[in-house]
């Protein structure tokens, strides 16, 4: 059975914005690499609808190798969108979640032994939430937002995880791999 994998570009504060990080070339092979050995990726309407970037450029490739094949290897990748306003998806690999994130997760389980993406920061909370989460891969940039979306706003628990291992960039982000450990009792204050 695969794992499930949270993946995020975050700042240094905390925040996940996309546009706050360094997207350079090491970068784009990095998440190239993690979509080729996955079966699907969970997205939220926005991060999606974000994501919608990527289909031109399979049409029209920049010429730069690193960007035009993550854009092939995102535009092919699966992916689930959770959404309460999106009545349809134009993306061919896409479709909209028609069961519970616990319920899609659980269901992808069985169905593959390949991993599977959560990569929309309310998702990432959620399946923290429901403790699905079996490995956080969170890409730190070294930028500070002051602002933004915090990753794990609304955990309503104490969680404790074990970095496993980094990778370091040359442009100074690092992916720091976790996996949980233990859930601590809710701090009552």
């Amino acid at each position: 059975m695969g794992k499930i994998i949270a993946g995020i570009n975050m700042t240094l504060d905390g925040f996940c914005d996309h546009t706050y990080g360094i997207a350079d070339d090491e970068l784009h092979q990095h998440y190239s690499e993690l979509l080729r050995s996955s079966g699907t990726i969970l997205y939220g309407r926005i991060t999606y609808q974000l994501m919608e970037y990527w289909p031109p450029i399979v049409k029209n490739p920049t010429g730069n190798q690193a960007i035009d094949e993550f854009a092939v290897i995102m535009d092919s990748t699966p992916k689930i969108v959770f959404s309460r306003t999106l009545e349809k998806v134009d993306w061919e690999s896409a479709r909209i979640a028609t069961r519970s994130l616990e319920e899609e997760i659980l269901a992808l389980k069985q169905q593959s032994d390949n991993d599977i993406l959560v990569g929309s920061p309310s998702l990432i909370a959620a399946a923290t939430e429901l403790n699905l989460v079996d490995q956080y891969q969170l890409c730190v940039h070294p930028v500070i937002a002051g602002k933004g979306l915090p990753l794990f706003k609304n955990i309503g628990d104490l969680r404790f995880l074990k970095l496993i291992k980094t990778k370091t960039f040359g442009s100074g982000a690092i992916v720091l791999y976790y996996e949980p450990t233990k859930s601590a009792a809710r701090i009552v204050q």
